[in-house]
């Protein structure tokens, strides 16, 4: 359970944060969300999809981090199997959420139900005068950079769909065992259509900054081959025996 609330200093005064704060709670979470000033680095250790929301129609960019729902191959007790750490999952047990006491304004939150969070924890919120702390500036800080990353993120997002750059993609997978098994509801970058822009086109959306993270996302695809590897040396699930992306054929969307 999580209970997420704005940090108030008139009440929150006492809270703490502990420093060594582990990410077993993640353990379930099959993706998690990333923002585009983050796909180079993550690159190097994760798949980069796109996912759609069902009523909203809009697209979120997240990491893979299992092959079915419930699994994060990525956590291996306490220990987390890649050197980088996505930037909503690193912040926790902090998020950015709305205040409730100014309309339409972000703030910074807290789960006061986190095991790292209490009166007896390391890092104190704010001091003795009801000052913020120099730990606490710096997760605003942190925040703040993120909400600035999601913006980007969205930008990124119009630029492609404006474009008509995104396509519908399927992650089959086959086991050792025979079966067979085929992720749906995943969107990637459309290469054909990407190769065939015009050079006006070309230099119009290099100017937007979008090529970087495009290449980091195309590469990322490599790294499902991460993903069977790690399944394969979990002693309990099912063996890759092969894995690929595919674009999703028409008559079947």
């Amino acid at each position: 359970m999580t209970n997420i609330v704005a940090v108030k200093k008139e009440q929150h005064q006492n809270v703490k944060v502990a420093t060594q704060r582990d990410l077993r709670q993640f353990a379930d979470q099959h993706i998690a969300p990333i923002n585009v000033r983050e796909f180079a680095q993550a690159s190097t250790s994760y798949p980069i999809v796109f996912i759609k929301d069902p009523e909203s129609g809009q697209y979120r960019s997240v990491v893979m981090l299992g092959l079915e729902s419930g699994e994060n191959l990525y956590l291996e007790g306490e220990k987390w199997q890649a050197i980088y750490i996505p930037q909503a999952i690193s912040l926790v047990p902090f998020s950015l959420g709305l205040d409730p006491e100014k309309e339409n304004t972000l703030t910074a939150c807290v789960d006061l139900d986190s095991p790292f969070v209490g009166e007896d924890k390391d890092n104190a919120l704010f001091d003795d005068k009801g000052e913020e702390t120099e730990f606490f500036k710096n997760i605003h800080d942190q925040l703040g950079r993120l909400y600035e990353n999601e913006m980007t993120s969205q930008n990124f997002l119009k630029v492609l769909t404006d474009n008509d750059l995104l396509q519908e993609l399927e992650l089959n997978v086959s086991f050792s065992d025979g079966q067979n098994k085929k992720l749906v509801g995943l969107y990637g970058i459309n290469e054909e259509k990407l190769q065939s822009l015009t050079d006006e086109k070309i230099l119009e959306l290099y100017k937007t900054g979008i090529f970087m993270p495009i290449h980091s996302m195309l590469a990322s695809s490599g790294q499902v081959n991460r993903l069977a590897q790690l399944r394969n040396a979990s002693s309990n699930a099912q063996k890759v025996a092969n894995i690929q992306y595919n674009v999703k054929k028409a008559e079947e969307k």
